[in-house]
């Protein structure tokens, strides 16, 4: 049985694109990369719909959208099972699910463009009918474009969802955020529609509810046995701490290589907000203790530390120094390490 398993080793095929070995990356993506130059050269993104281009037109129905996506999804890897490419499904499904995220970043960011065109509106309003009727086709364009994004974001969410029962994994963009705005009804007028999309976007980044911080890192295991009984571990205290705040959001690193990886698979799994702390490569050695800084600062209900690095260390004491409370399964496979020191005497 070879010491280190697949689930939580990383190797270089099985690394996000982003994360893998230059040659590595080159020999993989030679397929994806002249689909990207293909479809750029068909880049429409800078031109602007006209309000009366989408007139009476609404998005397709959500179910629609939904049956869509599976389908898709469905037919383009069961015809890759099996096959000499069934290793690439993974890369292929990320990037699936990227396509629907940057559409839907594209329209946001039509609309922030639109947004700008409203305030300018609303400052040169004279009263007159042709500015009133200006602002009207602006605001009327803008609500438009907002359904194509959130139109575009059921389909993300939907591609997502087949890739982490896929692969396991829990889909995270190689930068920026994985929001949806989604649509308000009834928006009447310029102010009312940039008041309505500000609280949106608030309310689109600030998780609700009950931090809970999580932290652990890569680790190895010596057979099945052993890897199966720490997932089982690790699923058990991340049900059992939810047990006791029902509202908690999870905090974490955001390492999709190592024990993260599972503990944010199974907040999307239970449909449980995530708050990813990303470490500033600008700060050098000292990255991972500020990221400490910035979790605890949430001041969380609960910190769980599983088996890390010296960062991880730093953070328990930090946390019992902070009178946090510390699910600590520091111990052999995901144990306490109350229960390593009982078998010892």
């Amino acid at each position: 049985m070879p010491r280190c398993q697949p689930l939580f080793c990383e190797r270089p095929e099985d690394a996000h694109p982003a994360e893998r070995p230059p040659a590595q990356t080159e020999r993989l993506a030679i397929m994806s990369t002249s689909l990207a130059a293909a479809l750029a050269a068909l880049e429409l993104g800078h031109l602007e719909p006209r309000a009366e281009d989408l007139s009476g037109m609404a998005p397709p129905p959500t179910e629609a959208l939904e049956q869509t996506v599976t389908a898709i999804w469905s037919d383009l890897f069961t015809t890759m099972s099996n096959t000499s490419i069934e290793r690439d499904i993974e890369d292929l499904g990320w990037g699936l699910v990227n396509l629907f995220h940057r559409a839907a970043a594209k329209k946001h960011g039509l609309v922030d463009r639109l947004t700008d065109d409203i305030r300018l509106l609303l400052a040169e309003q004279d009263g007159s009918e042709i500015s009133t009727a200006n602002l009207e086709e602006k605001i009327d364009l803008a609500k438009k474009v907002e359904e194509s994004a959130g139109a575009f974001e059921v389909m993300r969410d939907v591609a997502a969802a087949h890739y982490i029962r896929e692969t396991g994994r829990s889909w995270v963009p190689s930068s920026g955020n994985r929001i949806s705005l989604g649509v308000t009804a009834g928006i009447v007028d310029g102010h009312a529609f940039l008041r309505a999309r500000r609280e949106r976007a608030l309310n689109a980044n600030t998780a609700q509810g009950t931090p809970v911080v999580f932290a652990g890192g890569r680790l190895t295991f010596a057979n099945d046995d052993d890897m199966k009984t720490f997932a089982d571990n690790l699923l058990a205290t991340l049900n059992k701490v939810r047990a006791h705040v029902g509202d908690m959001y999870l905090v974490h690193g955001g390492d999709m290589k190592g024990i993260e990886r599972l503990a944010a698979s199974w907040a999307e799994q239970n449909g449980i907000q995530q708050v990813r702390f990303g470490l500033d490569r600008k700060l050098g050695d000292r990255a991972g203790f500020r990221r400490n800084e910035q979790m605890l600062s949430l001041k969380p209900r609960f910190v769980i530390a599983f088996q890390g690095n010296g960062v991880t260390e730093r953070l328990v004491i930090e946390a019992k120094a902070r009178g946090l409370r510390v699910v600590d399964r520091r111990g052999p496979l995901g144990s306490p390490p109350s229960a390593a020191r009982r078998v010892a005497g």
